[in-house]
């Protein structure tokens, strides 16, 4: 444990307390949100199910965040194209025996009834780190607009492509985002963006489309929830977000106290956990949790502005926008400025194939913090240590 955080730098410990934080706070508000539902689940024997489950989660995912952090910079970029080929892998078990739906999503794999997992999660990290990777090789030759499209849009419109085959439009927008974003650090011109931007425009509706409960979701949204026989399909969880939002006022009901997570709210631990937490904690804890995912972009901002590794920069850009993109995209769903879109709250709701993987990312970053922090010269040094062993 010495060695794990001796001489760390002032972003390490803002990420890492940060991160730390917000899980525990999550695990208290799963126990909080899903205790009457395992309790009705497991026949009145136990309310507990989930939030040991999401400990497990958390047992598991906060040892491999400190191995990421340990791990060089040299490791990840030699084993990028390792990372996303396996990546995808899982992704395409989707497709075989292994893959089952939820929520009209074809994507999540099965193991032998007793391991559940969802691979696009692993897609995301993967994506992010190949993207450094690529764009870091390519940086010479993004003027050239044939060197941005070979590789970068067969292999990324591939790793998207088999998500959005899946279904899952929610978890395909983020993944176009994290991508834009590397994109963007990477310093590529914003007229080479143009032409995807303008084909995602024309296909975005198509694929939104392609699933009638999605449809439904969307048109509900679009008409404001004001058909009333909407209210016992479409509009069911978005009005019950509202409102437990609205019950909960400044100081909230205090926790444990919501009347929304006893069967009114679907997915009270999942997608819409903060609408129990604006309940329970009020206004005043919607607001922190707002402020922790704030303060977690000001320290990934912090390495991102204090490399000269072009690495760094475009990897952290895109896990930076991958998990704050995808808490604003959960916080506006919740407050009715999206349709339901089944995007979780990173860190915070219950699910173990999200929380894991978000840790790992988070480790990777943690990784490039206690490394460009560090003086020039003691850099160069090891530098020249690890090409010598090499």
């Amino acid at each position: 444990m010495k060695k794990l955080f001796a001489a760390e730098t002032g972003s390490f410990f803002l990420i890492l307390g940060t991160t730390l934080f917000m899980v525990v706070l999550g695990l208290v508000m799963v126990l909080s949100s899903s205790s009457v539902e395992q309790y009705i689940a497991s026949e009145h024997t136990s309310f507990f199910g989930a939030f040991v489950r999401q400990g497990v989660y958390a047992a598991i995912g906060v040892p491999l965040m400190l191995i990421a952090s340990r791990l060089p910079i040299s490791f990840y970029k030699r084993y990028a194209w390792h990372i996303l080929g396996f990546a995808v892998f899982l992704q395409l078990l989707v497709f075989s025996p292994l893959g089952y739906e939820v929520g009209g999503n074809r994507n999540w794999i099965n193991v032998g009834n007793a391991f559940t997992a969802q691979p696009s999660e692993a897609v995301k990290l993967a994506l992010a780190v190949w993207l450094g990777m690529i764009l870091t090789v390519k940086r010479d030759l993004l003027d050239d607009w044939r060197h941005l499209v070979i590789p970068l849009v067969p292999v990324a419109g591939a790793a998207v492509g088999f998500v959005i085959l899946g279904g899952d439009l929610g978890t395909t927008m983020v993944m176009l985002l994290l991508v834009f974003a590397a994109v963007w650090f990477a310093g590529v011109r914003l007229r080479f963006l143009a032409v995807p931007v303008l084909f995602l425009l024309a296909v975005v509706p198509i694929i939104a489309s392609a699933s009638d409960s999605r449809n439904e979701r969307i048109a509900a949204w679009m008409s404001g929830c004001t058909d009333s026989s909407d209210y016992q399909a479409a509009c069911w969880q978005s009005l019950h977000g509202t409102w437990a939002l609205a019950s909960g006022g400044l100081f909230g009901v205090g926790l444990g106290n919501s009347k929304s997570k006893w069967s009114w709210l679907p997915e009270a631990d999942n997608d819409f956990i903060f609408a129990i937490i604006g309940e329970e904690l009020g206004l005043i804890g919607a607001v922190v949790v707002l402020a922790l995912f704030i303060v977690l972009a000001t320290g990934f901002i912090k390495i991102i502005r204090r490399t000269d590794d072009p690495f760094v920069r475009v990897t952290t850009g895109a896990i930076t926008a991958w998990i704050i993109g995808q808490a604003l995209i959960n916080i506006a769903v919740v407050l009715g400025l999206l349709p339901v879109l089944g995007v979780p709250l990173p860190l915070i709701s219950a699910g173990g194939s999200a929380l894991i993987v978000t840790l790992l990312a988070i480790g990777v970053v943690l990784s490039f913090a206690r490394r460009h922090e560090e003086p020039a010269t003691s850099s160069r040094l090891r530098d020249q240590r690890v090409g010598s062993l090499r």
